[in-house]
């Protein structure tokens, strides 16, 4: 067997966000998250170089953290970082680092009314249904952005995807709303 040893889920993602009281009140109050923690300032007290050690950014950096949960098994950590040097624009797609994170919803359409309500919120396009026969064949999404800029995704995806005919693996995909149970409470996967 290949792979971390003793590695058994994903814990988190990660962002970093350019404001955290306005991502966190994006993520809670659109998005349905639940925070459970902040904390910072995280900073080398010493004037050392422990962020560049251990966090690969500016010694001089100083960090605030959220941890956030959405739906029954997803940790969502939130950073905003004060350093020296600092880029200040979201990486396209296409940008190596490039990033989105993608929701699975029951009704794509119902999603985007919604999201298109928001005040900020930028839906990219229509949604789109992939027909062409492919392995995702069925999949119907669309983008969005939040009002900071960065980059996320409703999906739908049937039961039953074509690339379901070639192995055994299943994507985790739960049986209702993220605010509904728990982890390990029904869920196909």
């Amino acid at each position: 067997m290949t792979g971390i040893p003793g590695a058994h889920a994903v814990h988190h993602v990660a962002y970093t966000v350019p404001d955290l009281d306005q991502a966190v009140a994006f993520f809670a109050d659109v998005l349905g998250a639940r925070l459970l923690y902040r904390l910072g300032p995280v900073a080398d007290p010493s004037g050392g170089d422990w962020m560049t050690r251990q966090l690969g950014v500016h010694r001089d950096a100083v960090a605030y953290i959220a941890m956030l949960r959405l739906g029954p098994v997803t940790n969502l950590e939130l950073f905003q970082y004060t350093a020296p040097g600092q880029r200040r624009e979201l990486p396209a797609n296409s940008d190596w680092g490039g990033h989105h994170l993608a929701i699975a919803v029951e009704d794509v359409d119902r999603a985007v009314a919604y999201l298109r309500a928001q005040p900020g919120v930028q839906v990219l396009g229509e949604p789109q249904t992939i027909a062409d026969g492919g392995p995702i064949d069925g999949d119907r999404w669309v983008y969005f952005r939040t009002p900071w800029g960065l980059q996320l995704e409703v999906l739908a995806m049937p039961v039953g995807m074509p690339y379901e005919r070639a192995t055994a693996d299943r994507l985790f995909a739960p049986d209702g709303p993220w605010s509904e149970g728990s982890a390990g409470e029904g869920g196909r996967g």
